[in-house]
């Protein structure tokens, strides 16, 4: 009886966690059957992998014909890591259904995950268990008739392509393929064209399995979708050229060149603004394409400039980026000149902002392909009109990137023609704007030099301090900090720290002058000699330590633990006598301080320095 009783009680228990998930997943309220499903990795342990195949994944495959699209979403993302729950690469078939089904769907992120899931999947199984169950899966999926199955049946291919390497097989895929991309519904052309470069891309890796019957098909999709009549079909063409002509060139075959360059052109022109768009977007890497031909990239000029001057922002905005690049390929500086520069004058001054910003980020790179001179003469002034832009996104990003300018031009020219930009932007209603030039002075400190730094912009660091945004004063403090490693401490000493502490007792009197003033010192710590430490900044901060304000008071107690670590780092005995007399007294008279932060952070501190004097 008791045998029997165990027998039976153990039974329960193997019931209970499938059980358990029955129940949940037929719960009222999705949430619950959500987070039973993002369980499944733990019922599938307690339950081992025999029952997990017997009972756990029949049950999942029900499931996934009938419930809501949240729960479908966690299922379809669950079963592609799945394999080990099961028994391995074995069994992995077994998931196959349940997911097929999610793939069919109508909600695209179920679709989605289903689709990853399986090509997850498709990795771990044999050459043998593909042509038996993943191939059918794909065949049946993208003749079924909704448009949802075909949609998912496109993002599949890949998994098998080069996987089995029989070239009637592939023949026979691709024909598949291409009946897809001549789909009546253009959500499934839109995705066979999406998938159809990687499938290129796949026989370029293995050009040995490539065959001139692929390339019909290849060849006949591409023409397909060149000239489908919806845009958003039309334009991934672009992609799919773009991988054409990486093949032929990985083959060192040229035979197509002339035909494929006039392929771009075409599409470079459409009268789909879309198919522009992509073009633009893409151009660089188009036209790096036919580098084995110079006068082929020369002729690719016209259309470029077609590109700069078209009625569409978004175009130009896409083109704008591309041209530093188009102009290497070029590579013939009087052409940049006269023929590039002019259109990227008048991009500069683009009636919209974004076109103009988008200049911005990538205009610099033409510094270095043009002679000193003549990128003295024609493409600093067009920089230096560019930093008085109206749009501050413009100004941002021209400061971002002149360090290239730097280089080409030479800092002392850019410098005098620069710095009332500088001094100009420093001011700058924008807090952006005024943290850009911030991020921007070390960098042209280190390349002006002292000298001239001390006398045009040692004064506007300073100014930065007592900005009225936190993140201009905090980006000012790390400024002082990177100063000082290029100008070593006696400069800071001489230069930042003699004139802080030179504040009269008015200033003194402003709390955001005091707190300021001590975050800076803090601050320059770590980069000053002990020396400027114990003679110039531990005296004032001191005097801070009895101030009025808390908010004082506990950063004076943060300063310490940062000065006794600096103090201690190399030449502990020669400041343990000032660190015992000095500073651990004044941080346990903290600890006793009325407010509760105070006695909070200096005893912290006063522990850290214990520690850093051990």
């Amino acid at each position: 009886m008791s045998e029997n009783s165990n027998n039976n009680s153990s039974s329960k228990e193997d019931l209970y966690p499938l059980a358990l998930l029955m129940d949940e997943l037929k719960h009222d309220d999705i949430s619950n059957r959500v987070e039973a499903m993002k369980k499944l990795d733990t019922i599938a342990l307690a339950l081992g992998t025999q029952r997990t195949r017997d009972e756990l994944i029949p049950f999942l495959t029900e499931v996934a014909q009938d419930d809501e699209d949240e729960v479908f979403s966690v299922l379809a993302e669950k079963l592609g890591s799945f394999v080990p729950f099961i028994g391995g690469r074995k069994y992995a078939t077994l998931l196959l259904p349940a997911l097929e089904i999610l793939a069919s769907t109508e909600e695209t992120l179920v679709r989605e995950k289903a689709v990853t899931s399986l090509n997850e999947i498709a990795e771990q199984l044999s050459e043998e268990q593909l042509l038996h169950d993943f191939v059918p899966l794909i065949e049946n999926l993208a003749t079924n008739e909704w448009f949802s199955s075909k949609v998912s049946a496109c993002g599949l291919f890949k998994a098998v392509f080069v996987r089995i390497q029989d070239d009637k097989f592939r023949k026979d895929l691709l024909s598949l393929f291409l009946q897809l991309i001549q789909d009546d519904t253009p959500m499934v052309r839109r995705a066979a064209g999406r998938n159809l470069p990687t499938l290129i891309d796949q026989l370029t890796e293995h050009p040995e399995l490539s065959t001139d019957d692929e390339w019909d098909y290849i060849s006949s999709m591409f023409q397909r979708l060149v000239n489908d009549t919806q845009d958003s079909v039309k334009f991934l063409a672009v992609d799919v050229l773009i991988s054409i002509l990486k093949f032929f060139n990985m083959k060192q075959d040229f035979t197509h060149t002339k035909d494929l360059l006039q392929s771009s052109i075409q599409l470079i022109g459409d009268e789909a603004w879309r198919v522009r768009y992509m073009a633009a977007d893409r151009f660089e890497e188009l036209a790096s394409q036919f580098t084995s031909n110079p006068q082929l990239i020369n002729e690719l000029l016209e259309p470029f400039l077609a590109l700069c001057q078209d009625n569409e922002s978004d175009v130009r905005k896409a083109i704008a980026k591309q041209i530093p690049g188009y102009a290497k390929l070029i590579n013939d500086p009087s052409v940049v000149l006269n023929r590039i520069i002019p259109a990227v004058q008048n991009l500069s001054i683009d009636e919209t902002e974004s076109v103009r910003a988008s200049l911005a980020l990538e205009i610099t790179n033409l510094a270095p392909l043009l002679p000193k001179q003549d990128a003295m003469d024609s493409l600093v002034p067009i920089l230096l009109h560019m930093l008085k832009d109206e749009f501050p996104d413009v100004r941002l990003n021209i400061i971002a990137k002149l360090k290239v300018v730097n280089e080409s031009v030479g800092i002392s020219f850019l410098s005098e023609n620069l710095l009332p930009a500088i001094t100009e932007l420093a001011k700058d209603v924008n807090w952006r704007v005024r943290l850009a030039i911030i991020e921007y002075i070390p960098l042209l400190a280190e390349q002006l030099g002292l000298e001239f730094f001390d006398s045009k912009l040692s004064d506007l660091c300073l100014s930065w301090l007592y900005d009225g945004v936190y993140s201009i004063r905090s980006a000012a403090i790390s400024n002082l900090n990177k100063l000082t490693e290029i100008f070593g401490s006696d400069w800071a000493r001489d230069e930042i720290i003699t004139r802080l502490l030179k504040s009269d007792n008015q200033l003194l009197e402003n709390f955001n002058y005091r707190i300021t003033l001590l975050f800076a010192l803090t601050g320059l710590v770590p980069v000053v000699d002990t020396d400027v430490i114990v003679e110039k900044i531990l005296p004032f901060v001191n005097h801070l330590s009895t101030d009025n304000v808390p908010n004082i008071r506990f950063n004076v107690a943060k300063f310490y633990a940062v000065a006794v670590e600096a103090l201690t780092k190399d030449t502990k005995d020669k400041h343990i006598e000032l660190i015992n007399k000095t500073v651990i007294p004044t941080l346990e008279k903290l600890c006793q301080d009325p407010d509760v932060d105070v006695r909070y952070f200096s005893e912290q501190s006063l522990e850290q320095c214990k520690s850093f004097l051990s």
